[in-house]
Formats: structure tokens, sequence, C-alpha cells
């Protein structure tokens, strides 16, 4: 018996969700008593993960895998799932991990249970809690599968180091044909990701205009932050797509949320709800996002961001 762990990678490097999801996937293995092994496709920064505790890193070698495919990397983790005999299978919460979780509990006709921001509290019965309603409410979700597949919710659990001089193993998969097919791959330019991020600062159509992103990035830069923006806003091409939060757009789960000039629409605090702070910058002192907020400033953001750049350089 063993707990696996799918570490996703990018370029070469792994993601801070798959380290997140490593954490998860050796404080479990403890809490078993068993061992846990990671999975990797493609990636040969494998030295990173003995930080957090892998005891084994399998790898899966093969220009198949280089192009995503839910199907492909599922039926892939399949296989590597009956051969370490695995009782769990541990994923991020990224859209790439989300997929690969409904479709491998299809293949291995087992539960997936997403969303999840803790250890389970007991193993028999298995109980984990989830976060649901779009993050305005918690679920205790008992699987009972003998196989559980579990995504673990970003910024939930954290990145404990545990370093362990782990085994590195070759795995070869029996491929199969997929008729998905990747048509665009739009990239995140920023030096963080918004999926990567704790800090991200977002804006809205209160910015008036493209012209006036340069004060936000100067934000982000100083905070270490990834940029965000509306779903009006990349709508109009003031900021790419790729920036969007929201229901419709990309969830954020950072530590920290900074909304500028975003009213707070039902559909973009649906995609926000589960980053642990909000701060809402906003002339309009009735704007919806003001009850959604741990802080909010009522002011001009023409006013307030060059003068909290300031005190935060000043720091």
């Amino acid at each position: 018996m063993a707990v696996l762990v799918y570490l996703e990678s990018e370029d070469n490097k792994f993601k801070k969700t798959a380290y997140e999801a490593l954490s998860y996937g050796k404080a479990l293995a403890d809490k078993m008593n068993v061992k846990v092994s990671g999975v990797v496709f493609n990636c040969t920064d494998s030295d990173s993960l003995k930080k957090y505790g892998a005891d084994k890193i399998i790898t899966i070698n093969d220009t198949d895998f280089e192009e995503f495919s839910s199907k492909k990397y599922s039926h892939a983790l399949s296989q590597v799932i009956k051969s370490e005999n695995s009782s769990d299978v541990i994923l991020s919460s990224s859209a790439n991990s989300k997929f690969i979780g409904a479709h491998l509990s299809g293949i291995m006709d087992t539960s997936f249970v997403s969303n999840v921001i803790d250890l389970p509290e007991s193993i028999n019965p298995f109980v984990v809690k989830r976060t649901c309603f779009t993050n305005k409410a918690f679920s205790s979700t008992e699987m009972i599968s003998d196989l559980r597949i579990i995504g673990v919710s970003s910024n939930s659990f954290g990145l404990i180091e545990n370093m362990n001089d782990a085994s590195v193993e070759t795995f070869n998969v029996e491929k199969v044909e997929s008729n998905q097919r990747i048509l665009k791959i739009e990239k995140e330019t920023g030096s963080v990701t918004i999926a990567d991020a704790d800090v991200v600062v977002s804006a809205g159509r209160g910015l008036k205009g493209p012209e006036n992103w340069e004060m936000i990035e100067t934000l982000a830069d100083t905070l270490g932050a990834a940029t965000a923006c509306s779903k009006p806003v990349s709508d109009m091409g003031w900021r790419p797509h790729s920036e969007h939060v929201g229901q419709t757009g990309k969830p954020v789960s950072s530590n920290l949320y900074i909304a500028i000039g975003i009213s707070g629409a039902i559909q973009h605090l649906a995609g926000i709800n589960s980053s642990k702070v909000k701060v809402v910058i906003n002339n309009d002192p009735e704007a919806p996002f003001f009850k959604a907020a741990d802080y909010g400033v009522v002011g001009d953001a023409f006013e307030v961001v060059p003068a909290l750049i300031e005190k935060l350089k000043a720091r």
C-alpha cells in the first residue's frame, strides 16, 4: 500500500501546487503508516521533490506526454496506481489535475473528491473536509471506495519541508490513443502566475483604461504578486484572458487578494472566495465587494494605490 502523488510540472519545473500536493501526501502517508511516491511526466527536476518527503519518485519520460491529454495522463497514472498498489492518489487543484481526477475516477471506477483543505480526522471512516457552494461553506465527505482520489485546494495545506533521500525509478507505460487536441496555449507573461501566487493584485473597470495598468503592475511587483482582472476588463481587451479571474475565469486561492476598482459581481466573488484575506479598494461605498472583504478602503484608486506603493517600498 502507498500514497501516490501526481506532481504537475511545466517547462521542466514543478509548480508550487505540486509541492503542496506532495506535502499533503506525505502527511497522509505518515498518518496511515505507509510510503509516499510521486509520479512525474517529462521533468528532470526530481531532486527538489526530496525536500518534501517523497520516498520514491516515479518518472515517465516520453514525448507522447509533452502535450497534455487527460485521457493519456489518466491511463498512464492508472497503470502506476496498479503497479504501486496505491490506496490514495493526491492531485493539486489545477484545471488539468481536475480533468485527470474526473477521468481517472471513471477509469478506476472509484471516488474523486476535489477542493479538500485538510487531512482526514480518521482513516476509518475516511472523512475529508472540503469547500463547497463556491467556497461559501464546508462539507465533510466520507470516501468509502478502496481507492481514493483527492484534489487538494491551493494554499490550503501549505508547504511542509521533510527532507528524504528518495529513490528514482523509470516507469514505462502502455500508451493509448486520444482524440483530444490542444488548439491554443495562452501563457501568463508575468513573473508570478495566478495559480502559484500567494498574493494576487486584481483590477477592474474602475481603472478606466489599459493605459492605467502600470500602477497595478508596480504594486504587484512590490508585493511579489500576480496580476489579475475582472471579466469585463479581459472582454474589452485591456488585459489578456489568462488574467481573468472569477467563476467563468480562473479560480484564485491566494493568501491575499487585493481588488482595485472591481464592484464585486457574484460571478467574480465565486471565483475568489477561497482566498484567505480579501482587500477591496473602491470609491463606491455601496460596492457589493465590501460585504465580502476582510479589509476595505473607500477612495480613489488613483490616489490610494500610489500611496500604498510608496508605503510598501518605504518598508
